[in-house]
């Protein structure tokens, strides 16, 4: 369910989406409408289908039911204007490429797979590494980073695609304080410049500080809309029923 909705344009429209594997619903009749320029939390147990909901809304996992549509069209249509930011822990950091190298891979969907980056591209991954504090690791293989370094090389790259949409999943695992209050920084920033930032996200406590909006998840969509109104103590007993994780009363005050 959604409430308050955000007037003007829907980034994304989820509508009556079910999801199984091997028979068993991942996702089930989920509706969901995140409003362009909202920086979002999807937040729910383990098992709540939070990174499936993402995968589905990029095309790579088949739905058994129901539609989703950027900015009105089919994902298939929109492609170039969303930007994805995988967990970390499900790529291959052994790979034999620089970070440079990695970051101007997120302009191929501009480029095309058989022009090669030029001077410009090269200057927007430099732009891309400096915001995110990394430009002296530019000529670093990837291998030799820290966990909280590559992920900031995975954000350079989404951002030098210069999406509309960024779906992003669990960017603050395994990360240190310094990166995340940079990871944080930035999705904030390109929210204000209207860019729609959906992350999926674990840690309760840190949702009304980082986030101006909200999706609870289990299965079935709980609720969404603005933290204020939708991250309460109420919803997030009916999400995580039994096993709510701790949180400070006074962060649903």
């Amino acid at each position: 369910m959604n409430t308050m909705e955000k007037s003007g344009p829907m980034a994304i429209e989820i509508e009556d989406l079910t999801v199984a594997y091997q028979h068993q619903p991942v996702l089930w009749d989920v509706d969901l409408n995140i409003p362009q320029g909202v920086l979002m939390a999807i937040v729910g147990p383990n098992g709540a289908g939070k990174t499936t909901l993402i995968k589905t809304v990029l095309g790579l996992v088949k739905p058994l039911a129901g539609e989703v549509r950027i900015f009105g069209k089919p994902y298939e249509q929109q492609r170039q204007r969303v930007a994805y930011v995988p967990q970390r822990s499900s790529v291959d950091w052994d790979f034999p490429t620089t970070v440079l190298d990695v970051v101007m891979m997120g302009r191929y969907g501009q480029l095309g797979w058989f022009r090669r980056p030029g001077k410009k591209e090269r200057q927007l991954a430099m732009a891309a590494l400096e915001k995110l504090g990394m430009e002296a690791f530019a000529h670093r293989q990837i291998s030799q980073l820290s966990g909280g370094q590559q992920q900031r090389v995975f954000l350079a790259r989404a951002l030098v695609q210069d999406a509309d949409i960024y779906l992003m999943d669990e960017p603050f695992q395994g990360v240190d304080a310094t990166t995340e209050r940079a990871i944080v920084a930035l999705l904030q920033e390109l929210s204000r410049q209207q860019k729609t930032v959906v992350v999926v996200h674990h840690d309760l406590q840190s949702v009304p500080d980082y986030f101006n909006w909200v999706a609870l998840l289990n299965v079935r969509a709980i609720a969404s809309g603005p933290v204020d109104e939708v991250f309460t103590l109420e919803n997030l007993k009916k999400t995580y029923g039994g096993h709510l994780v701790w949180i400070d009363r006074d962060v649903l005050a």
